[in-house]
């Protein structure tokens, strides 16, 4: 048996009844995979949407288009009739269900609730930014980084002279400098 896997499996080797990989990813491979994984960025990319004031109506209408039962407890049973219908209303509202909600929407009523939420993709970090704050209340938004050649404070003097302040993030790495503190002993 394992002959003839070795036959039609070139690249795979064995070791006792496990099968190992012996190709490479190639480099090509592995930039694409980092660029996908930088471009991605912190969240997952949702579309804003802001729903429309008639949901209701406008669903109706499609039901209507399709000759569907327009009542919200109707259930969407067949799975040709709920792609249909699921794909008329992403042209009307030109937003689209996820895959993770889709086992979700079984009825009429369950589709007008998903196109009445709004989806709203900015962060709360940066929705902290921009609300009013009280006066005795000060948020620091970025990294205050201590480095002995350009901080007057103190005249350069850490309170930690053995330990080095390095930058490890790559999103900060241009930002920020880090600094190496001198051993006395390795």
């Amino acid at each position: 048996m394992q002959v003839n896997l070795g036959k039609i499996f070139k690249n795979l080797q064995t070791r006792g009844s496990k099968w190992y990989s012996t190709k490479p990813k190639s480099g090509v491979e592995l930039k694409a995979l980092a660029q996908s994984l930088s471009s991605k960025g912190f969240l997952r990319p949702y579309k804003q949407y802001v729903p429309p004031e008639n949901v209701a109506d406008q669903v109706k209408n499609i039901c209507l288009s399709l000759q569907l039962s327009s009542e919200p407890k109707y259930k969407l049973a067949n799975l040709d009739e709920k792609f249909k219908f699921l794909k008329s209303c992403f042209t009307d509202f030109k937003h689209s269900v996820p895959n993770s909600k889709l086992h979700e929407l079984k009825t009429i009523g369950d589709v007008i609730r998903f196109y009445k939420t709004p989806v709203n993709t900015t962060v709360s970090y940066d929705v902290l930014k921009q609300i009013k704050l009280p006066e005795n209340l000060h948020i620091q938004y970025d990294y205050v980084r201590f480095h002995p050649e350009t901080d007057t404070k103190f005249n350069g003097q850490t309170a930690f002279p053995k330990s080095s302040t390095l930058v490890t993030g790559l999103k900060y790495r241009g930002r920020y400098e880090g600094h190496e503190a001198k051993r006395s002993w390795p």
